[in-house]
């Protein structure tokens, strides 16, 4: 799964064609670490529909602050440029995708 910083998030989810989910996560932070295999899986299975990616609060404060994230794992769903879903907490696979089904 694709890293994204403060200096790329731009380019890669702002501007990115496919919708783009976007897991704000930290090193330190259990539950992100038991999303890791489920986003990795999202990512594989839903290549063609949806971009996955994960940017580390810690060193990436910009856009951490820029959206208010104040929980770790906060998901986000960019389209076109602009958020348009937002999550926190881990969860199970089969929930996520239940709640991505209408922004995909």
């Amino acid at each position: 799964m694709a890293e994204v910083t403060d200096a790329d998030f731009q380019a890669e989810v702002i501007g990115a064609e496919l919708p783009v989910l976007v897991e704000f996560t930290a090193d330190w932070c259990p539950p992100c670490r038991q999303m890791a295999p489920v986003l990795s899986a999202l990512a594989a299975e839903e290549s063609d529909r949806l971009k996955v990616v994960q940017l580390n609060v810690d060193i990436n404060p910009l856009t951490t602050n820029a959206y208010r994230v104040l929980s770790m794992p906060t998901f986000m769903v960019f389209r076109g440029g602009e958020p348009v879903r937002s999550m926190v907490g881990a969860r199970p696979k089969r929930r996520l995708l239940e709640e991505l089904a209408d922004v995909l």
